[in-house]
């Protein structure tokens, strides 16, 4: 199958991303999500970014014109998938919820596309597993913003087919992203690496050996990072990490990959970091000046 009708599972942050890239690379896509509401507001996320592109002179009023029509929306998975050569998953990072869809998909995709998921932890193998087609499935983790980021880890299961992932790779760098190639083992290199670093900034906080801004402001200077841990965790999200850190605990039976208690007791009070208002900082709308929370303030 040509590579040109996409279907897009899920219009939160990541599935309206992966849309809106496809879409001004001249790819038609279905954006696809349960809710009518959720898919309103990605196309209207979509739009507002898009104008920030051309506020920096990288695309014109008609690259957005023409993006934008080149995404249509579906709230019935079977109708946005049948035709579509590649399917991107980016649904919510839930196992159960991920082998549910590809359930589905494998009944109403057609049975030469491509299955992809942009899971940021969840073992590929265990999700083709849930198909009949397990050399058709692969993990297309893109990095958020995906506008923005370049890298695409693509991430091999036991059985994808050796062609798969060529096509894969060549489809990723059509976007004009940077492909790197990964096997399926738990958290992949990414989040493998990065979640320990997470993990360990959390640590550094609860043990009392520096504070929130003191620890960033170590990894942005010091190492030359763009953004400290606790704030990078703070815009990922407390709960996903919290989530990836269990999946690297479970998959390797490693103490070390284990959540620090500071972070699991954040994640049960509801302080999940930029989506919830207020993580390891506080969130103010329209506001970009970084406040250290009230609550870590004094550790």
């Amino acid at each position: 199958m040509s590579m040109q009708k996409i279907a897009v599972i899920g219009a939160g942050t990541m599935g309206n991303g992966i849309a809106h890239v496809f879409a001004q690379n001249g790819f038609n896509v279905n954006l696809i999500d349960v809710s009518e509401t959720a898919l309103q507001k990605a196309l209207q996320t979509i739009s507002k970014n898009i104008d920030r592109q051309i506020a920096k002179g990288t695309v014109t009023e008609a690259d957005k014109t023409q993006t934008l029509a080149n995404i249509t929306t579906h709230t019935a998975l079977a109708d946005g998938v049948k035709e579509a050569s590649l399917v991107v998953e980016a649904a919510t990072e839930n196992v159960a919820l991920k082998l549910k869809i590809f359930q589905e998909l494998d009944q109403h995709a057609h049975p030469d596309a491509i299955l992809a998921t942009n899971t940021s932890s969840i073992s590929i193998t265990k999700i083709a597993a849930a198909t009949k087609r397990p050399a058709k499935v692969i993990g297309m983790h893109f990095m958020n913003p995906v506008p923005v980021m370049k890298l695409v880890e693509i991430i091999n299961g036991y059985a994808t087919d050796k062609n798969v992932t060529e096509q894969i790779v060549a489809l990723s760098e059509k976007l004009g992203k940077v492909p790197c190639v990964v096997n399926d083992y738990p958290g992949f290199i990414a989040n493998r690496i990065l979640m320990p670093m997470i993990n360990e900034a959390i640590y550094s906080l609860y043990e009392g050996v520096a504070g929130v801004a003191e620890i960033d402001t170590v990894m942005k200077l010091g190492m030359a990072h763009p953004m400290g841990p606790l704030q990078l965790a703070d815009f990922i999200g407390l709960d996903v990490c919290l989530s990836i850190l269990n999946v690297l605990h479970d998959g390797f039976g490693n103490p070390k990959y284990a959540p620090c208690p500071l972070l699991v007791n954040m994640v049960t009070a509801g302080y999940l970091g930029v989506k919830s208002g207020e993580g390891f900082y506080q969130y103010t709308p329209g506001s970009k000046e970084l406040v250290v929370s009230p609550l870590h303030s004094n550790r």
